[in-house]
C-alpha cells in the first residue's frame, strides 16, 4: 500500500502524535483544553490550547476524534513527552490511556479537498493534516516542508515549541480567531485568565506576520524589532531563500502612536511589516 501524496511533517524535529483512548477521553480533555472536545463528533477536528494557570499556552494541539473513545492530538514532537506527563497527573480515576503514537503514525501535510481514504484528517486552515500508519511506501512530492511552513505563516497559523512554551497568553497567538477557544464551555486550566482577556478586551499584544531580510536568522523565542519601534517576540519562522525569512511574531498591534511609546531594545534584528493575514485582528 502506498502512502498518500503529501509533505512529510513527522521527520526529525517535526510533528508527533499523542493518543487519548478510553470511555472518558473527550470528558477528560474537556477539563484540560480550551476547545469543546465533548462536542467534537467522530471524524471531526479542531485546534485547542493546553494552558497553565496563568492562561499561557503550554502547547497547541490539533485534535481529531478518530472514534467515540479515541482522540488523536498532533503537536511538535519535542513537546510530546512533557505534555503526556503533565496531563497524566490529572487522570485520577478517569478511564483514559495516554500514549505517544509518533513511532506508529506519520503526519502528512496535504491540500484541502475530500478526505483521503485510509487516513485520519485534521482541518489545518484551508489544507489538512493527514495521519497515516508508518511503513507505507513513500511517495515524493515537489512540495517541501519549508514550503509548507511558509504556507502556515501566510495563513497565520501559530505553533508552540519548547522555546516558547508558556510564553504567550492564548489571544496573543490569535487562538480566539482560529476557533481554538470555546468561551461557552465549562472550566479548564487557565480558563479564567483567557475569558477575562476576551470579555474585557484587554489584549494589546497579538501575533502578526513579518519579513526578515537582515541576513540574521531568527528562531522561536528570539526578540526582533519592527521598523516603527515595536518590540516583537518570534513565535514561528520559515526560511524564504538565502538571507530571507517569513515569521509570525507577537507584539503591540495597536496604532503606531501607541507603539511608539514603547522603549525599543538596543540592537536586535529589524523586520518589515506587518504583512496581511487572512483574518482580521480586533480593532
Amino acid at each position: 500500500m502506498s502512502m498518500p501524496a503529501g509533505v512529510d511533517l513527522s521527520g526529525a524535529g517535526g510533528l508527533g502524535v499523542l493518543a487519548f483512548r478510553g470511555a472518558d477521553a473527550a470528558r477528560f480533555l474537556q477539563g484540560q483544553l480550551s476547545a469543546d472536545t465533548e462536542k467534537l463528533a467522530p471524524g471531526a477536528s479542531t485546534l485547542a490550547g493546553l494552558h497553565n494557570a496563568q492562561g499561557r499556552v503550554i502547547a497547541l494541539l490539533a485534535l481529531a476524534r478518530a472514534a467515540p473513545d479515541e482522540i488523536l492530538a498532533v503537536l511538535p514532537r519535542e513537546l510530546g513527552a512533557s505534555v503526556a506527563q503533565r496531563l497524566g497527573k490529572y487522570l485520577f480515576r478517569a478511564k483514559v490511556r495516554i500514549s505517544d503514537e509518533s513511532d506508529v503514525l506519520r503526519v502528512l501535510g496535504v491540500p484541502g479537498g475530500p478526505d483521503a481514504a485510509g487516513g485520519i484528517s485534521i482541518a489545518w486552515g484551508e489544507r489538512r493534516l493527514l495521519l497515516v500508519p508508518r511503513g507505507l511506501e513513500r511517495i515524493d512530492t515537489a512540495t517541501s516542508p519549508a514550503a509548507w511552513e511558509r504556507a502556515d505563516i501566510a495563513a497565520g497559523l501559530p505553533q508552540v515549541y519548547a522555546a516558547t512554551s508558556e510564553s504567550f497568553v492564548a489571544q496573543m497567538l490569535n487562538l480566539d480567531l482560529l476557533g481554538a477557544i470555546a468561551f461557552d464551555k465549562g472550566c479548564y486550566t487557565g480558563q479564567e485568565v483567557v475569558a477575562r482577556a476576551h470579555y474585557r478586551g484587554r489584549v494589546k499584544r497579538r501575533m502578526q506576520r513579518w519579513l526578515n531580510t537582515s541576513g540574521t536568522r531568527l528562531r522561536p523565542g528570539d526578540a526582533a524589532l519592527a521598523r516603527d519601534g515595536r518590540t516583537l517576540t518570534v513565535a514561528r519562522v520559515a526560511h524564504d531563500g538565502p538571507g530571507g525569512e517569513e515569521l509570525l511574531a507577537v507584539g503591540n498591534f495597536a496604532a503606531m502612536a501607541e507603539a511608539a511609546a514603547e522603549t525599543p531594545a538596543a540592537g536586535g534584528v529589524i523586520v518589515d511589516g506587518p504583512l496581511p493575514l487572512p483574518y482580521s485582528l480586533p480593532s
